[in-house]
């Protein structure tokens, strides 16, 4: 096991930056992902991590040693990539042990090896088996196990779950948990799906435009967005985004407004720009929200679209009569449109007219011009306006 520290990581092609001044530290044992939109720069992190790729600038180091020239067979790390490339003409014996035998080790360690891998990738008594004779889960689990033998100090994992069935990449983020916590390994792991990164991860890198956005576990990024993209891509269905001016009573949109004192906001005056960020959980119809303990105003509304999911049904909501047209899961950012979660035995249709209100502790505030999050529940900021702090007023 090892720790990994990124200094001031930049790689450039040419004109095109794809990895712009990254710089993180991830803990001996702990499993981070990098996730983001394809073209963010996460793999060329990743590459460069494992040697497979030179940085134009900055330095990587795992443990104490500074690895930046090293080549990847000198690195002690092991890569397991979205494209398994057994052999075929191979058992999976053989392609557990190929590393191995190619450096010399005897048969007998090969061997003890192999079945220790095999046993903690659940592969005993499949060893004589040929590559077509597996599914892909197994195929998978023989690729892990590949990289397993070689006792590394850093497991890079890049998309290796992407070519499987959606049930069975289920079952592979569990297995791979359990991997994770049997050996008690550095694990850097690379997706662009959320919900990978959510279910398994210590802690989230998420990149954008080659730049590092947050670096935090999950609910910390998924509850406490550093800025609008993370607030935007971390969670299915995207957040709800409509854009406003602050104003000496809060904040003022087209179609409704949220009170509260703006100079208990930091860095910010009246006649900003300011964008409110909720998310579809947080928004509820004005007649079910006697639970919660601070709403906004009743805001009306028309529905729209219903897409029932099973567990939840996703509604689209008109707030004025401009807003026609169909909406998309990602037109969430319209001043005149919000998305909704509900429960499936909720009483609503489409073509309603509904009073909604939203969740005052789980709006988010963030500054327009840069993204910047300004502030996570207004009710902490009614809370500051009165001199009353949060601990304070709930005990």
């Amino acid at each position: 096991m090892a720790r990994v520290r990124l200094e001031n990581i930049t790689k450039r092609y040419e004109s095109v930056t794809a990895v712009d001044d990254v710089s993180m530290e991830i803990e001996d044992g702990e499993f981070v992902t990098f996730v983001g939109p394809s073209g963010c720069g996460k793999s060329t992190t990743m590459e460069t991590v494992a040697g497979l790729t030179q940085p134009t600038e900055g330095r990587v180091y795992i443990g104490e040693d500074d690895v930046t020239n090293l080549a990847p067979k000198d690195r002690g790390v092991a890569m397991v990539f979205q494209n398994i490339a057994l052999f075929p003409h191979m058992d999976v014996y053989e392609n557990i042990s190929f590393g191995l035998r190619l450096r010399k080790y005897d048969d007998e360690e090969v061997r003890r090896r192999v079945e220790q891998a095999a046993e903690v990738v659940q592969l005993e008594g499949m060893l004589e088996r040929m590559p077509d004779e597996l599914s892909g889960g197994q195929q998978q689990r023989v690729a892990i196990a590949r990289a397993i033998v070689r006792n590394p100090d850093v497991f890079l994992m890049d998309e290796p779950l992407a070519n499987l069935d959606a049930k069975l990449r289920v079952h592979m983020r569990t297995e791979l948990q359990r991997l994770h916590r049997e050996l008690d390994t550095t694990i850097i792991y690379v997706t662009h799906d959320q919900a990978e990164a959510m279910t398994m991860s210590n802690r989230i890198a998420v990149l954008n435009e080659g730049r590092l956005q947050q670096l935090a576990p999950p609910l910390v990024c998924y509850n406490e967005p550093s800025n609008l993209f993370v607030a935007g891509f971390i969670g299915s269905p995207s957040m709800n985004f409509v854009d406003g001016e602050l104003s000496d009573g809060g904040l003022e949109t087209d179609n409704f407004a949220v009170d509260f004192d703006p100079n208990v906001v930091p860095g910010v005056t009246v006649g900003d720009a300011a964008t409110l960020g909720i998310r579809p959980e947080d928004v509820h119809m004005a007649r079910d929200a006697e639970s919660l303990a601070s709403t906004t105003d009743p805001i009306d509304a028309r529905t729209d679209v219903l897409e029932p999911m099973g567990d939840e049904v996703f509604v689209y909501l008109l707030l004025s009569e401009a807003a026609g047209g169909s909406m998309g899961r990602d037109s969430t950012s319209s001043p005149n449109q919000l998305l909704m979660s509900v429960s499936p035995d909720t009483d609503i249709e489409a073509n309603q007219d509904i009073e909604v209100v939203l969740d005052r502790s789980k709006i988010h505030l963030f500054e327009t011009a840069t993204g910047d999050a300004l502030a996570h529940g207004i009710t902490d900021l009614s809370e500051r306006e009165s001199g009353t702090t949060p601990t304070e007023a709930d005990s």
